[in-house]
C-alpha cells in the first residue's frame, strides 16, 4: 500500500460505518415530498419505507465503511479525512434514497454542504493557506455551475436536488485537487450511461434510455472514483 494512508483509511472507515449506521434513522425522519413523480416513473414509496427496508443499516455502513477507508486512503490522514467523514456516510444515504424514491432531499443536503463550508473555514483559519481554500470555492462553485447549466438545458434528465448535491460533491473533490475535481464529475455521466444502455441492449427495448433516471448515485460514485483513481490514472499516463 505505498503511498496509501492506512492510519486515515481505519480512522475513516470506522467513523463512516458508524455515522452511515444511522441512515434508516435520517431517512425515516425526513418530511414526505409534496413533489408529483414524473409520469412515466412507478408510484414513489415514502421515506418510512424506504428506511424500513431489511439489512439497511449495516448495508449503509459497509458501503459507508469501504468508500471513507479507500478516499482517506488516498487523501491521507488530517484535515482531508475531515471532509471525507463529513462527507460520505451522508452521500451514501442520498444514493439509496434518490435510487429508491428519484428525489435527493435538501434536508440532507444543505446541511452537509453547509457543515463541508464550516470545516473549509476552519482549516483556513488555523492553516492560513489560501490555495485550499480556493479550490473547494472552485469546486463548489464549478461543479454546481456546470450541472445547473446541464439541467437549465435539459432538465427532465436531472433533478435540481442534482444541482445541489453537485456543489456538495464539487467542494470535497476541490479540496483533494482540481484534477479530482474535474475526474470526479464528468465520470458521473458516462457511469450513469453504462447501466441503462445494457438494459436496453437485454430487453432490446430503446424506450429504456428515453426515461429519466436517477442521476444522484452515480455523482457520488463518480465522485469516489475521482478521488481514488484519478492519481493512478495520471500515473499511467504520464509514467
Amino acid at each position: 500500500m505505498s503511498g496509501l494512508s492506512v492510519e486515515a483509511a481505519l480512522l475513516a472507515g470506522v467513523l463512516c460505518a458508524a455515522l452511515a449506521a444511522l441512515t434508516p434513522r435520517v431517512v425515516a425522519a425526513l418530511p414526505e415530498s409534496t413533489t408529483a413523480p414524473h409520469p412515466d416513473d412507478p408510484p414513489r414509496p415514502a421515506f418510512g419505507t424506504v428506511a424500513a427496508r431489511p439489512g439497511l443499516a449495516p448495508g449503509a455502513a459497509l458501503a459507508a465503511g469501504l468508500a471513507g477507508a479507500a478516499a482517506a486512503a488516498v487523501v491521507g490522514l488530517g484535515w482531508p479525512t475531515a471532509y471525507v467523514v463529513v462527507a460520505v456516510p451522508p452521500c451514501v444515504a442520498l444514493a439509496y434514497v434518490d435510487w429508491r424514491t428519484r428525489l435527493l432531499p435538501s434536508r440532507i443536503v444543505l446541511p452537509v454542504t453547509g457543515a463541508l463550508v464550516l470545516v473549509a473555514l476552519l482549516e483556513l483559519l488555523v492553516t492560513r493557506d489560501t490555495d485550499v481554500a480556493l479550490r473547494c470555492l472552485v469546486g463548489l462553485l464549478g461543479a454546481r455551475s456546470f450541472v445547473w447549466l446541464l439541467w437549465r438545458v435539459r432538465a427532465s434528465g436531472m433533478g435540481f436536488g442534482d444541482v445541489r448535491l453537485a456543489a456538495l460533491l464539487g467542494l470535497l473533490l476541490g479540496r483533494v485537487g482540481y484534477a479530482e475535481l474535474l475526474l470526479g464529475i464528468w465520470l458521473a455521466f458516462p457511469l450513469s450511461s453504462v447501466p441503462w444502455l445494457l438494459v436496453a441492449l437485454v430487453r432490446r427495448d430503446r424506450a429504456v434510455l428515453k426515461r429519466a433516471h436517477p442521476f444522484g448515485p452515480f455523482l457520488v460514485l463518480g465522485a469516489l472514483v475521482g478521488i481514488v483513481g484519478t492519481a493512478p490514472l495520471l500515473d499511467l499516463i504520464y509514467g
